[in-house]
């Protein structure tokens, strides 16, 4: 017989072959047993820390993304409209002959001996690609929330990529301003050169107020509603149909913390040859800086809950 029976437990075991080496007994691991894990390192992704503001690394490696997203936000807001990316000089031009006929003409706004035509127009270049950006970006996130929550990226991208896509407005913007600036006879002067530098700073200041936005957007839905109303009276609080020489001397330091004030008068000076206004400049710079670095700081903070409140 084969199998030999056991006295000590009772049960049986297979019987050995003459001659063979004796075995132990095979263990059978318990049906409810881990089975071995891989010797390779396991990716966990999880929210960076709250205090790291930017992964400047994790971005560069997304570049493709960022390129394909502000592709698509310049494809579909020109998509089936006849006349394209030609609305982008029409609505600053428009406001111009507006603010031209009405305060220009009529109420007599000072212009600094600068044509009001060109006065307007060339404070509407920033002041139109901060507005519109700040709008978008401000609700990029919700916009964009059945991408959130099916893949993982940095969400960072989502806000960069629509504030890189109105660059592109600003610069056709200028196609106008060149010609009101060859109507008017405007020669150019060594201010110029400071002309991107107050591109870049205007660019920082949409960005950090584009990402706080657009983190308090996913929790708090009011600010998508708020956000154009204080915009439209932002305008009237910043230097873009009157000149900062209009505001009394002894309010001008207070004025000048609006940091599109610094900003709005640069544009005029390096592309009108006026006086620079150095010290508003440098308020304009400190405050956009400083509010880049909170923004990033609150986005980050919040961005581990994006996928789950959005």
């Amino acid at each position: 017989m084969d199998i030999l029976s056991s006295k000590a437990t009772g049960t049986l075991k297979p019987a050995q072959t003459p001659g063979a080496t004796p075995t132990s007994d095979r263990a059978v691991p318990p049906p409810h047993a881990t089975p071995d894990l891989p010797d390779e390192p396991l990716v966990i992704i999880q929210p960076g820390k709250s205090w790291q503001a930017l992964n400047l690394r994790d971005l560069w490696s997304h570049r493709g993304l960022l390129y394909f997203l502000m592709w698509r936000d310049l494809k579909v807001r020109y998509k089936q409209t006849a006349i394209g990316v030609g609305w982008v000089v029409l609505q600053p031009l428009f406001m111009t002959i507006i603010f031209t006929i009405f305060l220009g003409r009529l109420a007599r706004v000072p212009s600094d001996n600068v044509p009001y035509p060109l006065f307007v127009y060339t404070a509407l270049i920033p002041w139109t690609f901060f507005s519109g950006s700040v709008l978008v970006t401000g609700n990029s996130l919700v916009g964009n929330a059945h991408v959130i929550t099916k893949v993982y990226f940095p969400r960072l991208i989502i806000p960069v990529a629509t504030v890189a896509a109105r660059l592109v407005d600003l610069g056709v913007a200028f196609a106008i301003l060149m010609g009101l600036m060859l109507y008017y006879r405007v020669e150019l002067t060594l201010n110029l050169l400071a002309l991107p530098l107050l591109v870049l700073l205007l660019t920082l200041l949409v960005l950090g107020l584009g990402m706080w936005l657009a983190a308090l957007n996913v929790k708090y839905r009011d600010v998508g509603i708020a956000v154009p109303v204080l915009i439209q009276l932002w305008m009237f609080a910043s230097p873009v149909v009157y000149p900062l020489s209009l505001v009394p001397q002894e309010w001008q330091a207070v004025y000048s913390l609006n940091p599109l004030v610094g900003l709005i008068e640069g544009f005029r000076a390096s592309l009108l040859g006026t006086r620079l206004n150095w010290p508003a400049l440098a308020i304009s710079a400190a405050i956009t800086l400083a509010l880049l670095v909170y923004a990033a700081y609150s986005f980050r903070s919040r961005e581990k809950s994006f996928a789950d409140i959005v």
